[in-house]
């Protein structure tokens, strides 16, 4: 007979409990046996666990709901709002982790505060609660995610303009469409990957300024991992940089790389065997880790303001509003020039030629006749040739 597997609360759930514990993700993942970015997905609702591990979360979960920490489970299993936060773990710098704290309304239904002495938005004060306007939430989200963004599109890339440009359009677009991106599971994935899109699209090589390669990095040795990065397929840089830059685990590879999981798989350890084909000493995923991030964090590479960004979308989107609009007039103008000028009326054609009758046929000019002959041999003996022909005859 199979056993049915344990059951498990919902992800919200899950994320309430080990917060009201005081527990981390840490802790967490060591008393199950499994990694930090595992139990990540656990909560997130991305993953689900099977097996033994499964039974170990279970029996966690419910040891922290039996000490009677949760009384009301629709009211803990309320979305909660979701707020930016930087890991700072050495061995994963580049690791952006978005906790959701509970009893907060959500991003949807976040409201301004007042601009009062002490409020949020007000000169001279902060945030004083756990509500947000729009535009700090954006702002916390950029000033946490955009300075690791800018090291990993160097790496992607290998210009420090394009990886700036590229971090300043994604946030950009999360700016033009922060309704749908406040309310996503992962705010951080989202930005990342139009940052990855559009530092790896293929059009910026017909950009003038871009013909024109970058000064490389002035260590050697940094020198020679830009450039066997560079040297790897898009998908397979991509992959590397994901797995083992920023450490997601090899099913959030495969999602935001848009590839099945073998597929990323695949992708992973070929760039694997590139890279230590040419660099034996980073044979080993740790020490690769290492290069990554030592390589990235040598170029002084700075971000904008957020407020300059949150400016530039908002100039950018009145930008295309204006053409839209103007596009459409000059259509409207187009077709009211042409119903005003178009005839009112029908006019046919003009119809082809028709043949006139009793009309006799033009025929060609036949042989001379004798008379006709004998006329032009009388006219050509008669001309003179020389001076005499000017001499007129006496009669």
């Amino acid at each position: 007979m199979t056993q049915s597997p344990a059951p498990l609360p919902p992800p919200e759930l899950r994320r309430h409990l080990r917060e009201a514990a005081s527990l981390t993700h840490d802790q967490v993942a060591e008393r199950v046996g499994v990694a930090r970015e595992t139990v990540r997905a656990w909560e997130s609702g991305r993953t689900t666990p099977r097996g033994r591990r499964r039974e170990a979360y279970a029996e966690l979960l419910a040891s922290l709901t039996g000490a009677d920490m949760v009384t009301n489970t629709q009211e803990a299993a309320r979305p909660p709002q979701v707020t930016a936060r930087l890991n700072n773990d050495p061995h994963h710098p580049e690791t952006l982790e978005i906790p959701e704290p509970p009893e907060a309304p959500e991003a949807s239904e976040v409201q301004e505060v007042p601009e009062a002495p002490g409020a949020p938005g007000a000169p001279g004060g902060g945030p004083t609660g756990t509500t947000l306007t729009p535009a700090q939430a954006f702002d916390a989200l950029y000033a946490f995610c955009a300075p690791a963004l800018v090291r990993q599109a160097y790496l992607l890339s290998g210009r420090r303009e394009l990886a700036r440009e590229s971090v300043e359009r994604a946030f950009q677009a999360a700016w033009q469409r922060w309704p749908e991106v406040a309310v996503d599971r992962d705010p951080a994935g989202w930005v990342r990957a139009t940052a990855y899109e559009y530092a790896l699209s293929p059009w910026h090589r017909f950009r003038p300024r871009y013909r024109h390669p970058e000064p490389p990095p002035s260590d050697a040795a940094d020198r020679a991992l830009l450039d066997v990065l560079l040297t790897l397929p898009t998908p397979y840089r991509r992959t590397l940089l994901l797995y083992d830059g920023v450490g997601l685990d090899l099913p959030e590879t495969a999602a935001e790389t848009e590839a099945s999981t073998p597929a990323a798989a695949n992708r992973l350890l070929h760039a694997r065997e590139a890279v230590a084909a040419r660099l034996p000493e980073l044979a080993s995923p740790p020490a690769l880790h290492r290069r990554l991030a030592e390589v990235a964090s040598a170029e002084r590479l700075r971000a904008a303001e957020p407020t300059a960004v949150r400016a530039g979308s908002e100039q950018r989107a009145r930008f295309w509003t204006r053409a839209a609009i103007a596009f459409t007039v000059a259509i409207i103008g187009a077709t009211a020039l042409t119903v005003r000028t178009a005839p009112t009326r029908y006019e046919p054609a003009v119809p082809p030629g028709e043949t006139v009758q009793g009309v006799p046929p033009r025929s060609a000019p036949g042989t001379l006749s004798d008379a006709e002959l004998d006329l032009r041999a009388k006219l050509r003996s008669g001309i003179r040739h020389g001076p005499q022909r000017l001499i007129p005859l006496a009669e």
